[in-house]
């Protein structure tokens, strides 16, 4: 069967229709992997074995008359941070090349019971630091759109595999970008929820502050059914919050959209945003005042410290979070005289050069002496960009309650143009970022035009894909819990042109 272009609401329909059991599907999925990953590879590990257990057991419930559910059957890939009982989760790097869970993460064990099947673990940056997918200790994911290109990071195996067909749906992680910005460059939706929306535990924890799950998804509407299902209070997260999200997720009224106001900040679109992004973005504006939506100008003063916060504060918990790495309680053990060259051996040879420079200035900015210099003064400028959002939001202020914005100042960059300069590929992240400072939710979504309408199909042929322009991803950021503005507003912008 043709399994290109399948929806979470496709796959759901078929099942029911009995157009194709769950087992059918899963096979022709890894079928196609496996054909097809060898030029992109998105995937680390594949777990057919489970995914055929799971697919059986859907097929059975629905013989005895059982529904699917929404997302029974649903193939997903899963970034190689989270843990699935029994499988590797090498988070990309060769300190837990040898690792394999012990126990689900909270998302894991909710997915399990919705009936989704997993078809593997998706290549990464390692310890989701990097934004190309280049920072992997095992091989380098390609842009399913260009061969030549990265997919972004840190999720990039993620957003590549649902790209290009390889999953139904995926999840990711973003701390300061890493979902949002490999959706734009691959062309799918990715959502960043609110921090405590989802649950962190089993999440391999990164900037613990910022890290938060999110999915990948082919549609917007199909990114709403994925987020309801693995949002929620968890007792296992401590940080998690409950909140009830209702029918306004997945079938959101044009009315309620309409009373939305959006805000435009002028600090997105200052020197550094491509000429052609920029563009697309004033073209998306237009499509949203078609709609009935109001846009106005606001202004975001603080956003221009936000990188240079981001990166004191992200290694300063990458430091604190990645020192349980030593070879003794977790990771690959290398032969010693003593325990300090033990330390050193392990992590010598387990962290890659990415990973090695944040811990170092991690360090450095925690140490007797600079902690008041550095990460006391970031954390009163996090507290800053998020009053400049605080302001946005209230109605005695602009009054606005959604922003749009670009996702990244150009398109996908070719595979090797950044590795030398870190500082350049760092700035592919400088518009996520203040939104994961604030813990607000945001949300890429693919830009559509008349003129691309019809390359959104995208063929399998090879020469085709290189022929048609590259993604360029549109953000819409939201107030705390109010996810069912930005996917409201992305839902309806979808069906401009279908």
């Amino acid at each position: 069967m043709d399994i290109k272009g399948l929806t979470i609401k496709s796959v759901h329909r078929g099942l029911i229709k009995k157009d194709f059991s769950s087992q059918e599907l899963t096979k022709d999925f890894f079928s196609f992997i496996k054909g097809k990953d060898k030029e992109i590879n998105a995937y680390l590990y594949l777990c057919e074995n489970l995914a055929l257990e799971q697919s059986k057991e859907v097929d059975i419930n629905i013989s005895n008359g059982k529904g699917p559910g929404t997302l029974g059957g649903v193939l997903l890939a899963i970034k190689d941070n989270i843990l699935i009982e029994g499988l590797p989760c090498t988070s990309a790097s060769k300190i837990l090349k040898d690792y394999k869970a012990s126990y689900d993460a909270s998302i894991i064990t909710k997915l399990k019971k919705s009936g989704s099947v997993f078809l593997g673990k998706t290549n990464m940056d390692e310890f989701a630091m990097g934004s190309s997918t280049e920072n992997s200790a095992f091989k380098i994911t390609h842009n399913p759109h260009d061969l030549e290109r990265v997919p972004g990071g840190s999720s990039g195996g993620s957003a590549a595999a649902v790209s290009a067909d390889m999953a139904v749906a995926s999840l990711g992680s973003d701390t300061g970008g890493s979902i949002r910005q490999p959706a734009a460059f691959c062309g799918v939706v990715g959502l960043k929820p609110t921090y405590g929306a989802v649950s962190r535990y089993g999440l391999t924890a990164m900037a613990s502050s910022l890290d938060q799950i999110g999915p990948f998804t082919k549609t917007v509407e199909d990114s709403a059914i994925l987020f309801k299902e693995i949002s929620g209070q968890d007792y296992m997260d401590s940080t998690s919050v409950s909140m009830s999200y209702g029918d306004e997720l997945l079938n959101p009224k044009i009315e309620d959209i309409q009373k939305l106001k959006v805000g435009i900040p002028e600090e997105y679109f200052a020197e550094g945003l491509d000429k052609n992004v920029g563009d697309k973005i004033n073209e998306v504006v237009k499509d949203l005042e078609k709609l009935g939506i109001k846009t106005k100008k606001i202004s975001l003063p603080h956003t221009k410290y936000a990188l240079s916060c981001y990166y004191i504060i992200m290694p300063a918990e990458v430091s604190a979070n990645l020192s349980r790495l030593d070879g003794i309680r977790y990771g690959s053990r290398e032969k010693a005289k003593n325990l300090l060259e033990l330390y050193e051996k392990n992590r010598d040879f387990g962290f890659g050069p990415e990973s090695k420079r944040r811990i170092l200035l991690g360090t450095f900015v925690l140490s007797s002496g600079y902690y008041d210099a550095y990460y006391s003064q970031a954390q009163k400028v996090r507290a800053l960009i998020k009053k400049d959002f605080d302001k946005a939001f209230d109605p005695n202020g602009y009054g606005i309650d959604v922003i749009l914005a670009p996702v990244t100042p150009t398109s996908a960059f070719k595979i090797g143009e950044k590795t030398n300069d870190p500082l350049s590929m760092y700035l592919s992240d400088i518009f996520t970022i203040p939104a994961s400072l604030a813990g607000i939710p945001a949300i890429s979504i693919p830009i559509k035009t008349q003129t691309n309408a019809d390359k959104i199909q995208r063929s399998s042929a090879l020469s085709q894909r290189k022929s048609a322009s590259l993604p360029v991803g549109f953000q819409l950021i939201g107030k705390h819990f109010r996810e069912s503005d930005i996917l409201g507003i992305g839902q309806f912008y979808e069906k401009l042109y279908n």
